[in-house]
């Protein structure tokens, strides 16, 4: 099984804490509407310690907010490295990305990517890397926004298992690295992390080229805190450690 009872709350406590901190939506103590399904994770997120009331309102602690923020390093370096991988030609040892910039428009990525020449080696690079390859997928349902908290009754379909039991089948029937073999992987993780130092070259080239490098609100990731990444069984410190302890 690779998406655990731990897993799932792990998942659902990161979509609350996002909307406390990100978004608009106040939870209150006393659950009203679609909220009230939502009670028992709140009081479990209480007594552990990562959320706390203020007023009326469940807000995150110190301590949720540090859980929080690993997770978003996490989520920043799998856009970073491992989101490389889920497009690549095995036949010819070639991916996608290494023409990422070649597209004007996302239409004309998209139609680029629907081809079924291309497989998914996203499971593969993390379970070779020995990190958890349940949340490399929450995390793509995440990218996808599968998790949208506008929409009517998202507390509910938070709340079933009808996104954890796809996450689980998409683990299940993902290539796997034996299938690729420890050389081919191997040569598959160097080519993809020579190709993210590259593509992150070129998107600071053309940052600078528009003018509006000095502009950037998000803080840049350097080039040199990835280049250890060339290391194919590297593996960065923060996805060593448990985000929550259940």
């Amino acid at each position: 099984m690779f998406v655990t009872d731990d897993n799932k709350k792990t998942y659902k406590a990161i979509i609350l804490l996002n909307e406390m901190i990100n978004g608009t939506h106040k939870f209150q103590t006393i659950a009203n509407g679609d909220d009230s399904v939502l009670e028992p994770l709140f009081i479990e997120l209480m007594s552990k310690g990562y959320v706390t009331t203020s007023g009326i309102n469940y807000v995150p602690t110190a301590k949720g907010q540090e859980v929080f923020d690993t997770f978003m390093k996490r989520y920043t370096e799998y856009l970073k490295v491992y989101d490389i991988f889920s497009f690549v030609d095995l036949e010819k040892g070639e991916f996608a990305f290494s023409r990422f910039y070649d597209f004007q428009t996302d239409e004309a990525w998209a139609d680029f990517i629907d081809d079924e020449r291309f497989d998914d080696l996203r499971i593969a690079v993390a379970i070779f890397k020995k990190i958890d390859p349940a949340e490399i997928v929450f995390m793509s349902f995440i990218n996808e926004n599968r998790f949208d908290s506008s929409s009517n009754g998202w507390q509910m379909d938070l709340m079933s298992d009808n996104d954890w039991k796809e996450i689980e089948a998409i683990c299940a029937t993902a290539i796997k690295p034996e299938e690729v073999g420890e050389d081919a992987m191997v040569d598959m993780i160097n080519q993809g992390s020579e190709l993210m130092i590259k593509l992150m070259e070129e998107e600071k080239n053309q940052q600078q080229d528009d003018n509006t490098y000095e502009e950037e609100i998000v803080e840049e990731e350097t080039v040199e805190y990835y280049e250890p990444y060339y290391y194919p069984y590297y593996v960065s410190p923060i996805w060593l450690v448990p985000l929550f302890l259940w």
